[in-house]
């Protein structure tokens, strides 16, 4: 099982180019099985996560192949940390309408196949999801708004089985108790092919959704509402094929932010985009990160001699502060001067971390769904374990920064959603190995 093996005290200083996002690539995969016409994604990143939903869509009857539209070759780019890959996906029929357990079980994104295996087929069976152990993250909104627009929905022996009325999806409305975005993708996916009308009330707003709406337009779909929480969808009778581009993943952005919040040094981060992470940039300038913004290059410096400030964080969907930040910003608040509080309103079991990093020598406390970090600590190395995604790249900030060398161990959680991560900070100075 791979490791990192970190020595940290060193300072970056270079550019990262930001690849595109995992959160929106995922969706945007499972949109292709709403037509029988080619559907091509640039900018897609080759992560595990990405290998897993490409094996299940294959399962399904698409046609894939993966085309390197890096400068250079694939191991090789011309330009350092640049990578760039074109994923086609034909589903000229579908063969298969069984998600299986086997696939379904490592990934939590695999529902997505059910709104539009429903929508062509009018029958879908699909494993219950796994995924990080970060909360129950229940599939029962899924499953309400498949109801809303018709369907009949069942669950036998781990399975969900729907079934649309005969004639297919029958536009309706559809509201959310809750925010969720998973859920707004597969309805908003089911209810471009329905008949007649559909309206989603408190979707969520994620830049990740308005992407997925934008190509599901690029491929005919009468969508309406982009960024808001009320969503209009016409069902049209089919879609087309289209050549879309995956946008930048906005989760690597504020990573590399918090990075070089902890190291010191100078970084410009390329091929990003600012506005979807308003608000994380907000927060980092507050606690004394300096960031200025150039179009798509986000330019992050920060003196370690100069104190960072205390700051007060609770996550909430979009357009406020992301849950798959706060991981990286505890880590960056242990250094910070005084006491912050940080509290999690969108999973109930997100700070697994808590422990790894008092193990390297910060002090937090945790009551309920708020965690209190006494700064300034300072840490020092230690072996750490990852116990999901955010977690382990939140372990892998605080051994840039700490005295000595750290193991970072199960990093395959992090390879589900950072690609290449050791070779962007290498390029950028830091002392940063993969070991098997």
């Amino acid at each position: 099982m791979d490791k990192l093996f970190i020595t940290g005290g060193r300072p970056l200083y270079g550019q990262i180019r930001i690849g595109g996002a995992k959160n929106a690539a995922l969706p945007l995969m499972c949109a292709a099985l709403l037509t029988h016409e080619k559907v091509t994604l640039d900018n897609v990143p080759y992560l595990a996560d990405i290998t897993t939903m490409a094996k299940l869509l294959v399962q399904h009857g698409a046609a894939l192949s993966l085309r390197d539209t890096s400068p250079g070759t694939l191991f090789h780019p011309a330009t350092p940390g640049h990578y760039s890959r074109e994923l086609s996906l034909t589903c000229e029929t579908i063969n298969n309408i069984i998600a299986p357990y086997d696939l379904v079980r490592t990934m939590r994104a695999s529902i997505l196949v059910l709104g539009p295996l429903l929508a062509r087929e009018g029958r879908a069976q699909v494993s219950l999801p796994g995924g990080c152990a970060i909360g129950a993250r229940p599939v029962d909104l899924h499953l309400k708004a498949m109801e809303a627009l018709g369907a009949k929905i069942t669950l036998e022996e781990g399975y969900v089985l729907a079934e649309a009325p005969e004639g297919g999806l029958i536009g309706g409305e559809v509201h959310f108790e809750k925010v969720s975005v998973g859920a707004t993708e597969n309805i908003l996916m089911a209810a471009t092919l329905a008949n007649g009308t559909t309206t989603i009330t408190n979707a969520a707003c994620e830049p990740e959704i308005t992407d997925l709406a934008q190509m599901l337009i690029s491929m005919g779909a009468d969508i309406e509402g982009l960024g808001t929480t009320t969503l209009t969808i016409r069902g049209v009778a089919a879609l087309s094929g289209t050549h879309y581009r995956v946008i930048p993943d906005r989760i690597e952005t504020g990573t590399f932010l918090a990075a070089v919040g902890m190291t010191g040094g100078e970084v410009e981060l390329l091929d990003t985009r600012p506005e979807t992470l308003r608000i994380v940039i907000d927060y980092l300038q507050q606690i004394g990160v300096e960031i200025v913004e150039h179009n798509t290059t986000l330019r992050v410096k920060r003196d370690i001699t100069q104190p960072l400030k205390p700051m007060d964080i609770t996550t909430a969907p979009f357009p406020d502060f992301p849950t798959d930040m706060q991981a990286q910003l505890m880590t960056l608040l242990t250094q910070a001067e005084g006491d912050s509080t940080l509290c999690e309103t969108i999973f109930e079991n997100r700070f697994m971390h808590v422990p790894e990093l008092t193990r390297m020598g910060a002090n937090i406390t945790v009551d309920g769904h708020c965690a209190t970090v006494h700064g300034r600590t300072p840490l020092k190395c230690a072996p750490v374990m990852a116990t999901d995604l955010r977690a382990s790249v939140s372990l892998v900030i605080a051994a840039l920064a700490a005295e000595g060398s750290s193991t970072v161990q199960r990093i395959y959680h992090l390879d589900r959603g950072y690609e290449r991560l050791e070779e962007k900070l290498s390029l950028c100075g830091a002392d940063i190995q993969r070991t098997r």
